[in-house]
């Protein structure tokens, strides 16, 4: 469930900066003085995807239909309809998408845990077997998971989790998983729809601020802010991982611009068909 970036997120800051200056000291320090009482997770990764990916996609999306329309000599109030009324509507597919995937993949994950429960209610005997060679190919002795799994076993609830982890690769979510995946949702719907809006915001204040200035210059706006913005989000993500910020900061960027070059080329490509019909 977790991707490479979310995981990374729940680490503590500490923790993250004694592995990145590979200082040991620091690490013992960090693991000797934290409070074990308080929740060591991070809310922010677990809403990372919905954030990141639904702000690319709006943005890229928005950005892709004003290239596209810029590039079919398409007039102003046509680009703000098309732009705006598209961010909208693939905004709330985007989070009704993300909240129905979520819920789903989350109930499917819990309907395997019942199997598992089941399966070590009437058959333990055979689930304690399976998780004993499991730690087997993964290095201990035979004695040593022997001793461990039967340790574990004694707690059901807890060893039924375990299983979940190590023999189904599935993290078993929380009671509240329905309120979760709602707001994962909501949070795609609010990233899509806002930064898919901050390449035709240009088109809306520009003229309004300085009404002399040709339309050509609308377009030039529209590329400045959604280059800013693709690299700023770039860099941000960096704090989630492990990542250089300039390079995930222009890895971002240049994603951004081939979308455009791309949208922007069959703008003209179809606009000249048009018009030589």
């Amino acid at each position: 469930m977790s991707t490479t970036d979310e995981s990374t997120a729940l680490v503590p800051n500490a923790a993250r900066k004694a592995y990145d200056g590979q200082d040991p000291e620091a690490s013992k320090n960090f693991h000797d003085t934290r409070d074990m009482s308080t929740e060591m997770h991070q809310t922010e990764g677990g809403f990372l995807k919905p954030l990141i990916f639904g702000g690319l996609d709006g943005i890229l999306t928005s950005f892709a239909i004003v290239a596209g329309a810029a590039g079919g000599s398409m007039p102003i109030p046509v680009i703000l309809v098309l732009g705006f009324s598209n961010i909208f509507a693939d905004a709330l597919a985007m989070g009704v998408g993300e909240f129905l995937s979520s819920k789903a993949e989350n109930e499917w994950i819990l309907s395997e845990r019942k199997r598992e429960n089941w399966e070590m209610e009437n058959y333990p005997e055979g689930e304690i077997r399976e998780m004993i060679d499991i730690y087997k190919e993964r290095g201990m002795s035979h004695e040593d998971a022997v001793t461990v799994i039967n340790t574990m076993a004694k707690y059901k609830d807890f060893f039924v989790d375990v299983m979940m982890a190590e023999e189904l690769q599935l993290q078993v979510p929380e009671a509240d998983h329905k309120v979760e995946s709602m707001k994962e949702g909501v949070a795609m719907f609010c990233a899509f729809a806002s930064f898919g809006s901050l390449p035709l915001l240009g088109y809306v204040i520009i003229p309004a601020t300085f009404p002399s200035l040709p339309e050509e210059m609308l377009f030039t706006s529209a590329c400045v802010v959604t280059g800013i913005v693709l690299f700023l989000m770039g860099s941000v993500k960096s704090i989630f991982s492990s990542s250089n910020w300039f390079v995930c900061g222009m890895e971002t960027f240049l994603l951004g611009g081939a979308c455009a070059t791309l949208a922007y080329t069959i703008g003209q490509f179809v606009d000249g068909l048009v018009s030589e019909s």
